[in-house]
């Protein structure tokens, strides 16, 4: 029985929370077109009982902490650096290859790490051949792998070059579990998923969302949230006009949340201001930052 913690790190919008979703085939983490969409350590496992047992993790993109929030995110990334036997460095292959080097460089693994070349489908031949004879000369690199999460290229040989690499252990988590995680946390992503959908470069950063309520009746669940941003003038936009915008993430997220849990839901949502949440350490407590 192989079974090992497999964590995900690379920089923003590398297609990290894409992968882990190609890698469970299922939808765990939200994804979006903007920066810093995860902001919490995802983990989704993946058990064949008796063969192994994956436990993946997905990681904030690593950036430079500008406030408290961020300083918890990068608190997620050192907790994911500590615990892992296997690192998949994801890079997108289009990117810097010195930056990346240098991000990945500075990690100081202690584990074996396979590189991973994302959106090899907007790549040419010419840069996938460049980026591979890069990294396959770092230090860090066990192995490179070319792929594209968004479109399942090369996901099954990713499979079975990170089983090859774990360790033989019995399994950690019982094989009928996909994460470690509550319900809760996932109703209350797939609602903020729909504010990064919908709304400009300003709000998704400065929102967040709390599930307060989640009760299960006999014919749908009840569910009750907050939004909460940081000042007014984004409580309006959020509301919309004749609670236009409000209605269309609760909408959009309910059909998710639906889509999700396999039973009918009645979300309400409400909009709360709570000024420099974002540095307030018993807000971020509050919030589910630890």
């Amino acid at each position: 029985m192989k079974a090992g913690f497999v964590n995900i790190f690379g920089k923003p919008n590398a297609g990290k929370s894409t992968l882990l979703n190609a890698l469970l085939g299922e939808k765990l983490a939200i994804v979006s077109s903007k920066v810093q969409t995860t902001r919490h350590r995802i983990k989704g496992f993946l058990t064949e009982p008796g063969e192994y047992q994956v436990i993946f993790s997905d990681t904030p993109g690593i950036i430079e902490p500008k406030y408290k929030l961020h300083e918890r995110m990068m608190q997620a990334v050192k907790s994911a650096l500590e615990d892992a036997d296997l690192a998949l460095l994801l890079a997108d292959i289009n990117d810097s290859l010195e930056e990346n080097n240098e991000l990945f460089t500075a990690l100081k693994l202690k584990v074996p790490a396979i590189v991973v070349l994302n959106k090899a489908d907007k790549a040419s031949k010419g840069r996938i051949a460049e980026a591979e004879t890069f990294y396959a000369k770092q230090p860090y690199a066990k192995k490179v792998l070319v792929i594209s999460a968004l479109k399942s290229q090369q996901i099954d040989l990713l499979k079975q070059t990170i089983i090859g690499l774990l360790p033989e252990n019995d399994p950690f988590y019982s094989e009928d579990d996909l994460t470690d995680l509550p319900t809760k946390f996932f109703v209350g992503e797939m609602v903020r998923e729909k504010i990064y959908e919908l709304l400009g470069d300003e709000i998704p950063y400065h929102a967040t969302v709390m599930v307060n309520e989640f009760k299960e009746k006999e014919t749908l669940i009840k569910i009750q949230a907050d939004i909460v941003v940081q000042r007014e003038s984004q409580k309006a936009i959020l509301i919309g006009a004749k609670g236009s915008m409000i209605k269309q993430i609760g909408s959009l997220a309910r059909t998710d949340i639906e889509q999700f849990l396999q039973q009918k839901v009645f979300l309400e949502l409400h909009i709360k201001v709570r000024p420099k949440w974002r540095d307030n350490d018993l807000h971020l407590k509050e919030y589910g930052y630890f």
